[in-house]
C-alpha cells in the first residue's frame, strides 16, 4: 500500500510546474521514471522528454543523450507537445520568482 501511495504522490509531484528548482539529476530522475516506467510509473514518453529537457538545461549531459534516445520513439507533434510543457515550467517558475 505504502508503495502505490508513493507512486501517486511522486506522479502527482512530476506534473507539478516545479522543475527548474530541481536540481539536474532530480530532473533526469524523472525522465527515467516515466520512460521506463519505474516505480509503477506508466511509460509516457513526453513526460520523459520534458524531465530530460528540463535536465539537459540544467547542463546535464545524460539528459542530453536520454532526450534524444527517446525523441526517436516519438512523433513530431509529441515532441512538440513536449517542449511546450517544459517551456509552461519554466515560465511558471520564472513567474513565481517575480
Amino acid at each position: 500500500m505504502a508503495n502505490s501511495f508513493n507512486s501517486a504522490r511522486f506522479l502527482m509531484e512530476s506534473r507539478m510546474p516545479q522543475g527548474i528548482s530541481l536540481t539536474a539529476e532530480e530532473c533526469f530522475n524523472r525522465g527515467v521514471a516515466h520512460s521506463c516506467g519505474t516505480g509503477g510509473m506508466p511509460i509516457d514518453l513526453i513526460e520523459a522528454h520534458k524531465w530530460f529537457n528540463l535536465a539537459a538545461l540544467k547542463g546535464s549531459e545524460e539528459g542530453q543523450a536520454m532526450r534524444a534516445e527517446v525523441a526517436e520513439e516519438m512523433t513530431a507533434r509529441e515532441i512538440a507537445e513536449a517542449q511546450r510543457q517544459a517551456r509552461a515550467v519554466i515560465a511558471a517558475t520564472q513567474l513565481r520568482a517575480a
